[in-house]
């Protein structure tokens, strides 16, 4: 469980860095499982539903960013979505009653330019009915400044919606200077492999490319309290 002051924090600044959550034999179970999902990507031959393929992608050069519900694929992914560790912080956070919402693994490789995430919000994607949602970002490897980590803007789950379209066409992707921010205010969530990081569904987030030697491998779930319901 978290602390009162750390609480306060999330709740102040629309993000959280909680370290050492899984433990080192975790961490290396899903990391196994990772290599187990990109030696199966070895057969595919373009993006959808399941894969996102980075450019150059073939079965001897494998090159995955990204798998869309992995617990869908591997037991281990299923067996993180329940991890109680994880769902002590995230209960201190939404309270007792919770819905898993999703997960998305994603694999940011050295030099890797096209796995470059632009500013956004969450909500822009899935608006509901209350602000009751996060995302956890597991570390599942170390992750310093070089490697491209999560990046946040402290206070954003507080201010407007912004606009992600561009000429009518949803982008995903907004103009922080509309909320009257910059890049110079962004906190980057490095941390050591095991630790978590959670996000409201309203902070503004992006992250820039891996040059470091080594890749980023981040998992992303989900959550939302029971009463957190989408606006169709």
């Amino acid at each position: 469980m978290l602390g009162s002051s750390q609480v306060r924090f999330y709740n102040d600044n629309g993000y959280l860095l909680v370290e050492d959550v899984l433990s080192p034999d975790e961490v290396s179970e899903m990391q196994s499982a990772i290599s187990e999902l990109i030696e199966q990507s070895r057969t595919a031959t373009k993006s959808d539903a399941k894969y996102v393929l980075g450019g150059g992608h073939s079965a001897e050069t494998p090159q995955l960013r990204r798998v869309t519900d992995p617990e869908k694929y591997h037991p281990a992914f299923e067996t993180l979505r329940h991890h109680e560790g994880i769902l002590d912080v995230v209960e201190s956070l939404l309270g007792l009653n919770l819905r898993f919402d999703h997960g998305k693994l994603n694999i940011k490789e050295p030099g890797g330019d096209d796995a470059v995430i632009e500013w956004h919000q969450d909500w822009a994607f899935y608006p509901h009915t209350n602000g009751d949602m996060l995302a956890v970002g597991i570390l599942l490897d170390d992750c310093d400044e070089e490697n491209g980590p999560l990046m946040v803007l402290p206070g954003s789950h507080a201010g407007p919606i912004l606009d992600h379209n561009e000429k009518g066409t949803f982008t995903g992707a907004t103009d922080i200077r509309a909320a009257g921010l910059d890049n110079e205010q962004a906190i980057s969530l490095a941390g050591r492999a095991g630790s978590i990081t959670l996000h409201h569904v309203r902070t503004l987030h992006a992250s820039k490319p891996n040059r470091g030697d080594r890749a980023r491998l981040l998992m992303l779930n989900s959550y939302k309290a029971a009463d957190y319901w989408p606006i169709l």
